[in-house]
């Protein structure tokens, strides 16, 4: 009796093997350390779009220097009182260090909106990676600008007479938290940029947003100075806890409140509106 040959299965089929798919790539998802690889691509992206446009840092530039000038200069000696500027110094700094977080948050919407304009966020939707990954790569880039407009504070503030009553580990904590805090409200402002139509709408609504928040906080003021309902609202302001948290940290005084509040502040911000702006940047057209 002859041995009847079978047809061979597509396994034992000769022939290069079939590729292998990523892991993650049936389902959907991606590791963490291929998510870890595109968000240190996408940050590398953007830091050459930078260095490819310099005009780009001209706010984390110059904005600390206006602005430390401008309130020591024009508005210290009615704050502190003539003669005592180098005190409005201390008292200032710190809560600039706040502020520049918020201003800087403000450019990454305009600058998400003004992506989708040109059609380079449609693109990225058609890469297989993770869409968050687009998101946090612009914010990683953006905390590095606000390191630039935090160092170039602190040292026009030491050249004006900034004095450090600490530790230099209780500045660093200061500008860490700042950093965190300034890192929440980028998701806020990506949010606006991706649910509004222009970067100029954007700028309008992030203005609105800015300006009650940074002028209604201990900022450049002392509350004490200010009416019962503004104090009110001062005390519940984000912006005060950070500046005030800061400002303790440099100059001495009771930090445990001020500093488990910014950074409640900014946990609670960030579970809230990165989720969204994560699910907006999938669903926009």
């Amino acid at each position: 009796m002859s041995a009847t040959t079978l047809p061979q299965s597509p396994v034992d089929a000769p022939g290069p093997a079939p590729a292998r798919r990523p892991a993650g790539a049936a389902d959907g998802r991606i590791g963490l350390r291929a998510n870890l690889r595109h968000i240190g691509a996408l940050a590398r992206r953007n830091a050459l779009q930078i260095k490819q446009d310099p005009e780009s840092m001209f706010d984390a530039v110059l904005m600390p220097i206006i602005f430390i000038l401008l309130f020591v200069y024009v508005f210290g000696g009615a704050m502190a009182g003539k003669g005592n500027q180098q005190e409005y110094v201390n008292y200032l700094v710190p809560g600039l260090m706040a502020m520049m977080g918020m201003n800087i948050a403000m450019a990454v919407g305009s600058g998400v909106n003004d992506d989708f304009k040109k059609g380079v966020m449609d693109r990225f939707r058609t890469m297989p990676i993770a869409r968050s990954s687009v998101l946090i790569a612009k914010i990683v880039v953006e905390i590095g600008r606000m390191l630039v407009a935090t160092a170039i504070l602190l040292g026009m503030g030491f050249l004006l007479g900034l004095e450090i009553h600490t530790s230099v580990l209780d500045l660093f904590a200061a500008i860490g938290l700042s950093l965190a805090f300034g890192a929440s409200l980028m998701w806020i402002f990506i949010l606006l940029g991706l649910s509004l139509k222009t970067p100029q709408a954007v700028q309008g609504m992030a203005m609105l947003v800015l300006m009650p928040l940074q002028f209604g906080s201990s900022i450049f003021a002392k509350p004490t100075t200010m009416p019962g309902w503004l104090q009110s609202f001062t005390e519940y302001n984000p912006l005060s806890n950070l500046a005030d948290a800061a400002r303790n940290l440099i100059n001495g005084g009771p930090v445990a409140h001020s500093v488990w509040m910014t950074l409640a502040w900014a946990v609670g911000i960030t579970l809230v509106t990165a989720p969204l702006a994560v699910s907006k940047f999938r669903k926009k057209t």
